[in-house]
């Protein structure tokens, strides 16, 4: 005899969890399965070069036979991270002047003033624009890896051949001073350092302050060959308050006083016999930054930084010859200004070539030839005996050629390496090609030797005679060398095309598998009375997932990836207008699909504003819309009512929450308890925004519990909240209670739980962003029991879950979030604390970026699943909540496939780095955060 059917659906009910960690599983392989063959490092080298390092007899000729001479005696390095390249080139070279712009006087000036030993550079970074992966790059010489980025936080160190490793290995003595990345990254490279917290995006002054401290007095002691400086001030100044602020100003205005300082310092020791007279000056940045201080990705803004270098020694006038002058503008003070360009890849290279050390084994890059004429030593006549030259051009061209002869054949050493050992190494006909190149540049340079120096020639005067065949021989190892830097960055990573594949089918088939058992479990839990009118959730079954594969096929779109918040916000108001057409055509109309629409038209705008992004802090940005409103109140009353108006805003949700949670909860301890952490929590938020105006006087006492004390408040509060929900959840009797008055309580205390934590991460935008997404929800949900009611369907409506799924997006880019790692809000991890630690930042930083979007959606499901009439059982109720839980999670699963998809038909894309890449690693942690809290709800609700 089969068993009775109520037994069925209660071994069915008992086998959700199972299901959802199986999901999870899979979801869980599938994703380390391509992840590990899309996102593989490329495979270094555990080489390093030597001094006694030489090309074997016959690859090169005699003239390059050796690692260049050392051309000047010492290197100052000065690091501004994030130095924009508006921020040191003149504003008369950009189509509109910004307050941010000349406020590095001293170095306009010096390039100015002094043409034949400073220059102005824009150097362009390869991305992603991480700190980490910038600094790893300049300094081995090779390209960043998207992998890498992971380790921003915790920066490993660097065991590949790299400059650092040379200049300890040549006997060089090396300072360092400020962002303590280096000494992550070089633990044992330095004579002395002095480094400083890095991760503290709130802090602009304490690195800064000890980088002065130290650098100055550094300047006149003899106990160092390089010194580095990086500063981090500005780089924090744009992460919170954005480049057009005033904190960006003034830390600008500081470096131009500290610049000038250190430019005096060197010029007064660069006289003959000075501790600086052959030293070389380099303020540079590591990458850029967009106006809203962010970095990471692959636009303009992020991998356009700026490099100016100054000899105290002037070179003769012919490097003039060498510079470019097709870039010269002139400047604020009507004197020409003349901009270079050079690749960060190329820094490593050069700096090796000017200090005379062996250029890291993995170095690709080309020793950049403006920057190498810039030193005066590049310029002494070190060939002797009857080829001494007498013209300083052709002199100094016969150096740099053999100098790229070297450059060459390490780069053509490295070549031959890395195809030996890599797994894939480099396809056989651009080898053959760049084998080709190399050859032909060797070929030419036995006729480059015997040139000798024309006749009494000008030295100012372009090549002549003999000049043009040193040119050509230039230009045969620069093309040589630039054609392999482009293969690289076209094929470096290695992709492991047969785990990607693996990886896909999984995540197709687990979809596959979701899909039909979403369908037969609702084929299955209906009764026979409802079957006949179950047919009717197949058209919106269709419709909703159409819409998911609309909104994922537009992946495939670097565009729109960019305006994904858009694309969903837009897919949204669809299923609104459908819906709303479908009701009218049953003479229905309801009243919560114009509200839906209403609010999605004001999300709309909401994102298109960026709220949390174009207001980084009270500050309005004039190209602002708020902004345009603030001229006709006035600035003054306009920053006023920002300050007031979230605390305002904040009351009002305070309120709606608890009159809501004292209708819900019937318990007397839990529902005093979850009433009176919510009350003190959304007061310490008050109290914390209070606390940061300037409207109002503080003591010092006040105004540390405000920012300190008030937050961890909050996320203590928060987290007892979590584990007395769940203690309740496996003590407390509830079998007295309806199913859904049981579900309403579970979900309202877990809500509870976590929402204060979440709005206090948010900042000032969380009431605006609570009112709207609580509006939205009421929404949705009125239109499912609508729904509910009229089919009679114990089931929850595909488009109510869609639609939900979609908010969820839209709240995730309304708050300023980006699906790129310069769209992370740092700044929130550091709210209530002044000090980096991984674990507790990271959370912190985790539930800022996934809270609306992922945290409060999944946890608020069983407000839309749960149904409302009367005559439904039980199992039925909690099957409800079940099927829902899965539809969210084939939603998201979904999407993620289609992500997965397109990522791999755009591998090759020129932005699969700075955005296909970012874009599928936030979706694949999503999917597996969305099916962790899918297990996790399916235990607390069942």
């Amino acid at each position: 005899m089969s068993p009775p059917a109520s037994h069925r659906r209660r071994s069915r009910l008992l086998s959700w969890p199972l299901l959802f960690v199986a999901i999870l599983a899979v979801h869980s392989l599938a994703v380390y399965l391509f992840t590990r063959g899309f996102l593989l490092t490329r495979t270094e080298l555990d080489l390093h070069s030597s001094r006694d390092d030489r090309p074997p007899q016959g690859d090169v000729p005699t003239g390059c036979a050796s690692w260049p001479a050392p051309a000047v005696d010492r290197l100052v390095i000065i690091v501004l991270d994030a130095l924009r390249f508006d921020f040191v080139a003149p504003s008369t070279i950009f189509p509109e002047k910004h307050p941010w712009m000349d406020k590095l006087q001293v170095l306009q000036k010096l390039a100015a003033n002094e043409k034949t030993s400073a220059r102005i550079f824009k150097a362009l970074a390869d991305p992603p624009t991480t700190s980490l992966q910038r600094l790893k790059a300049l300094t081995t010489g090779g390209l960043p890896t998207f992998i890498d980025v992971g380790n921003s936080f915790g920066a490993p160190a660097i065991v590949e051949d790299n400059i650092m490793h040379q200049l300890v290995k040549n006997g060089k003595r090396i300072v360092m001073m400020g962002d303590d990345t280096w000494i992550q990254l070089y633990p044992e490279h330095f004579n002395k350092s002095f480094p400083y917290p890095s991760f503290n995006v709130k802090d602009l002054d304490t690195v800064d302050n000890g980088v002065i401290e130290h650098l100055l007095p550094s300047l006149h002691k003899n106990d160092w060959d390089v010194l580095i400086a990086h500063f981090l001030g500005v780089d924090h100044a744009g992460h919170i308050f954005g480049v057009d602020s005033t904190p960006m100003i003034q830390k600008l205005e500081q470096y131009n006083q500290i610049l000038e300082g250190v430019i005096d310092t060197l010029r007064s020791l660069s006289k003959p016999g000075g501790t600086h007279e052959n030293t070389l000056l380099l303020v540079m940045g590591d990458h850029g930054q967009t106006l809203n201080g962010d970095h990471g990705g692959g636009t303009a803004e992020e991998v356009e930084t700026s490099l100016f270098a100054w000899s105290p020694k002037t070179p003769p006038d012919a490097v003039l010859s060498v510079l470019d002058d097709s870039s010269c503008n002139v400047d604020l003070h009507g004197k020409e200004v003349c901009i270079s360009t050079m690749q960060q890849l190329d820094f490593a290279a050069t700096i090796s070539a000017l200090l005379g050390i062996p250029f890291p084994f993995g170095s690709i890059g080309r020793v950049n030839p403006e920057l190498y004429a810039l030193s005066a030593g590049t310029w002494v006549n070190h060939r002797m005996g009857t080829d001494a030259c007498t013209n300083d051009l052709e002199a100094w061209m016969m150096r740099y050629s053999e100098v790229l002869c070297v450059n060459c054949w390490q780069v053509k050493r490295y070549i031959d390496q890395y195809s030996a050992t890599s797994v894939i190494g480099f396809p056989s006909e651009d080898l053959q090609h760049i084998t080709n190149l190399y050859s032909r540049a060797q070929t030419n340079w036995s006729a480059s030797l015997r040139t000798t120096c024309s006749s009494e020639m000008g030295s100012q005067e372009k090549l002549e005679g003999k000049g043009p065949v040193l040119r050509q021989q230039v230009d045969a190892y620069t093309d040589f060398l630039q054609t392999f830097a482009k293969l690289a960055r076209s094929a470096w990573t290695e992709f492991d095309l047969w785990s990607m594949g693996i990886g896909l089918v999984l995540m197709i088939l687990s979809v596959i598998i979701q899909a039909c058992m979403l369908v037969k479990f609702n084929t299955i839990c209906q009764s026979s009375d409802q079957k006949s009118a179950s047919s009717s959730i197949i058209p919106k079954l269709a419709f909703a997932f159409a819409l998911v594969a609309i909104r994922a096929a537009s992946f495939l779109s670097n565009s729109y990836i960019l305006a994904e918040g858009k694309v969903a916000n837009f897919l949204l108001a669809t299923s609104c207008i459908t819906s709303a057409w479908h009701s009218m055509v049953k003479g229905k109309f309801s009243v919560e699909n114009l509200v839906l629409l209403l609010l999605n038209i004001s999300v709309r705008f909401g994102i298109e504003i960026g709220m949390s992004k174009q207001l980084p802090a009270p500050a309005i940005t004039k190209d602002h819309s708020v902004g345009t409103i603030c001229k006709i109140f006035g600035v003054n009353s306009c920053n006023i009512l920002l300050e007031i108006f979230p605390i305002i805003s904040l009351a009002l949700v305070a309120y709606i929450i608890l009159r809501c949670l004292s209708h819900a909860i019937c318990q007397r301890f839990l529902k005093y308890f979850v009433l009176s952490g919510t009350l003190v929590s959304y007061v310490s938020i008050a109290f914390h925004w209070a606390s940061e105006t300037t409207l109002f006087s503080h003591t010092g006492i006040v105004q540390e519990f405000g920012r300190s004390l008030a937050p961890r408040l909050v996320y203590a509060i928060g987290g007892l909240s979590v584990a007395i929900s769940a203690l309740y959840r496996i003590f407390s009797l509830t079998d007295h209670l309806k199913m859904n008055k049981r579900i309403t309580i579970l979900s309202a205390v877990m809500l509870c739980s976590w929402s204060p934590t979440i709005l206090m991460l948010l900042g000032r935008q969380a009431p605006f962003v609570a009112l709207i997404c609580m509006t939205g929800a009421w929404c949705i949900i009125k239109l499912q029991q609508k729904h509910q009611k009229e089919s009679q369907l114990s089931v929850a409506d595909p488009v109510s879950v869609i639609q939900w799924s979609l908010l969820a997006v839209c709240l995730f880019y309304l708050t300023g979030h980006w699906c790129t790692f310069d769209g992370l809000r740092y700044g929130a991890a550091f709210i209530g604390f002044d000090h980096f630690h991984i674990i507790r930042q990271g959370l912190l930083l985790s539930i800022d970026t996934f809270g609306v979007s992922h945290i409060l959606p999944i946890l608020s499901l069983p407000f839309i699943a749960m149904v409302w009439y009367s005559t439904t059982s039980k199992d039925n109720i909690l099957n409800n909540t079940a099927q829902a839980l899965l539809m969210y999670g084939l939603i998201t699963a979904m999407t993620c496939t289609l992500t997965i998809i397109c990522v791999n038909i755009q591998r090759r894309h020129l932005m699969v780095w700075g955005l296909f890449a970012p874009k599928y690693v936030f979706d694949a942690i999503g999917l597996l955060l969305t099916d962790l809290l899918i297990c996790l709800a399916s235990l607390y609700y069942r």
